[in-house]
């Protein structure tokens, strides 16, 4: 009986060394390939004009709570850009926004900024008692 188990553990080490061998080959042949089709993409480059690219911005995710009041304002600018045959998203809503208060003398910000209301941090608690269970 202490003869089977050995066995069984022989063989699966040396199936474990047979896929890792092939595994090892395949990429080195790939990068010698791809060393091979890059150099002609170098010489054809420099005969082409260069093309000015616009340098990407990192865009980062966030979110927020604002009152239902204010999210529903959103929606009717949308619409509002749309009939002005200007489709918006919300977040281009929010930008412009940002940068119209951007553009505020301190006088006007500070009028802009203390007509909103002051809002709890966090995300709101849930009403039908799911999170409860």
């Amino acid at each position: 009986m202490t003869t089977s188990p050995t066995p069984r553990k022989t063989a699966a080490k040396t199936t474990t060394k047979t896929a890792a061998a092939p595994a090892r080959k395949t990429p080195v042949a790939a990068k010698k390939v791809a060393a091979k089709k890059a150099a002609p993409t170098k010489a054809t480059a420099p005969t082409a004009t260069p093309v000015a690219e616009k340098p990407k911005h990192k865009l980062v995710r966030d979110s927020f709570t604002i009152p239902k009041s204010e999210y529903q304002l959103l929606d009717a600018l949308k619409l509002r850009a749309a009939a002005l045959k200007r489709p918006t998203k919300k977040s281009e809503i929010l930008r412009a926004g940002i940068a119209a208060l951007n553009a505020m003398a301190d006088k006007a910000l500070l009028a802009a900024l203390n007509s909103v209301p002051s809002l709890k941090t966090g995300r709101p608690k849930a009403d039908d008692g799911a999170a409860n269970d």
